[in-house]
């Protein structure tokens, strides 16, 4: 057996250890100074040392990233901190007393289980979960381990969404919500396709960024941020911003009564762009709640060829609208706007976007070791993450689109209709009709919200789904129900 370097028996002690961590202190006193550590330096992550180093009672104390090059930008703003390539060496270190997960997608419930196991509270991004089922040992682990658990959405944190939920569903200003509409039309590039793998920076420690996601080889021209747009390590659009507007809308139209939805019916395609892509860049779902019915578009591509522009659609390119029976509500990151039947505006409502706010609610909640002072716990992420997994089932159990198919569903509203029409329209621009090969649609897929599975026919393929393949040692673990 080749003889092991003092590091990598350092990294390994610390894996071995964090599952028998003690318990971490709480901070009964509020001049307790509370060491962060964040696992990942890159974009997000940098965003959120900032708003966390405005606050009183933060110490940014740890900074972990496999790329070693963010590693020594954020040293550079930060030089007081300790530093790791590793993070289970972060999570063992018994000065850190929570962590910041911003990691790619597909790390976020393995480094926060591993983090709670260690004693650590966690504010980790969204979406919450890769698949479904990890979502729920998360919640689990937060559960077992008495940990204060966030979810980064942070609008949930922004003062207005107490007013609006009070206009719709207290004073019933526009009468009962009948129907809502879900929108993410925003612009993005084609992320390339190389036609040789793409070679690995050597700053990035390249099993560790990897971690629980399969080794495969990467076809786009970036390692970072692209991975959105790969099922092995992102959730693409619908994960990435559609987890916002969707988190909106179960917040402020459901005021998270619905889970999970009871039905879902809907599809997409990779289009326009010959890329390494595999995630869709248009995206349409109809969500059966049993009561408010719920469709959702989405596009990444412009109008139309050579345009600047985002495709039509009513209401907020990132948002909602509530459609009532006196007028509709259309709500957005920091601001709302509400409509009586003719168009007339009839109030106005302005936020902050939650982010600070945001940041100073899971510090609070960290210094008494109390979750349920959480605007965004982390069952509330999973539940509007399990949204988005489910969108995203849908799109890769799809079949080749047909009009009939598309037909054969209840749209007493006519939302779902007026979505596939403009998505007609949209795609028209690029002599893309809508059943054509890239363009799929689900067959019916039905949800048993208490057990988060598929039932009934069709369910064989999309449960295949709620659930990822790890890659050892990398796995998350099963997490009894505390």
């Amino acid at each position: 057996m080749p003889q092991l370097s003092r590091r990598h028996f350092l990294l390994a002690s610390a894996a071995a250890s964090i599952a028998v961590a003690p318990a971490r202190k709480t901070f009964a006193l509020a001049n307790d100074s509370i060491n962060l550590g964040f696992i990942s330096c890159g974009g997000r992550a940098n965003e959120h040392m900032q708003q966390f180093s405005k606050l009183s009672g933060v110490n940014i104390a740890g900074l972990c990233d496999p790329d070693e090059s963010r590693l020594d930008d954020a040293k550079k703003k930060f030089p007081k901190a300790q530093t790791w390539t590793d993070l289970r060496a972060l999570i063992d270190d018994p000065t850190i007393d929570a962590v910041v997960v911003a990691t790619t997608n597909h790390w976020h419930c393995l480094a926060a289980i591993w983090a709670m196991q260690a004693g650590k509270h966690v504010y980790v991004e969204k979406p919450l979960s890769h698949s479904q089922w990890e979502g729920r040992q998360t919640v689990e682990a937060a559960r077992k381990y008495k940990k204060v658990c966030a979810i980064g959405t942070q609008q949930r944190s922004d003062p207005m969404q107490a007013e609006i939920k009070d206009f719709l569903h207290k004073e019933k200003a526009l009468g009962e919500i009948q129907s809502a509409r879900v929108n993410r039309y925003g612009i993005r590039a084609s992320i390339g396709k190389r036609a040789t793998p793409l070679p690995i920076p050597s700053s990035v420690q390249y099993d560790l960024w990897l971690g629980p996601a399969q080794d495969k080889p990467i076809y786009r021209e970036k390692l970072q941020y692209d991975w959105h747009w790969d099922w092995n390590t992102g959730s693409g659009e619908m994960g990435n911003w559609g987890v916002h507007v969707l988190d909106d809308l179960r917040n402020n139209v459901f005021q998270d009564t619905v889970t999970l939805p009871k039905r879902i019916f809907g599809g997409g395609g990779r289009v326009v762009w010959d890329d390494a892509g595999e995630t869709p860049n248009v995206h349409f779902v109809y969500f059966d709640t049993g009561s408010i019915p719920v469709v959702i578009g989405l596009s990444n591509l412009p109008a139309a060829p050579m345009s600047k522009e985002i495709p039509a659609h009513p209401g907020p390119g990132s948002g909602y609208i509530a459609y009532c029976e006196g007028g509709r509500f259309e709500g957005q990151r920091g601001s709302g706007a509400a409509f009586d039947k003719e168009g007339k505006l009839i109030k106005k409502f302005k936020g902050n976007g939650g982010n600070g706010v945001h940041h100073q609610n899971f510090l609070d909640a960290v210094r008494v070791g109390d979750p349920s002072l959480l605007n965004a716990s982390v069952a509330v992420g999973h539940d509007s993450t399990g949204w988005c997994n489910l969108a995203n089932i849908a799109f890769r159990a799809g079949r080749p689109y047909t009009a009939d198919a598309a037909k054969g569903f209840d749209d007493p509203k006519g939302i779902w209709a007026s979505l596939l029409k403009e998505t007609e329209e949209h795609l028209a621009a690029y002599s893309i009709p809508m059943a054509s090969k890239p363009i799929v649609l689900s067959p019916t897929l039905t949800v048993d919200p208490e057990k988060e599975v598929f039932v009934g026919e069709n369910a064989e393929i999309a449960n295949a789904f709620l659930k990822r393949e790890y890659r050892a040692p990398y796995v998350v673990p099963e997490i009894a129900k505390a």
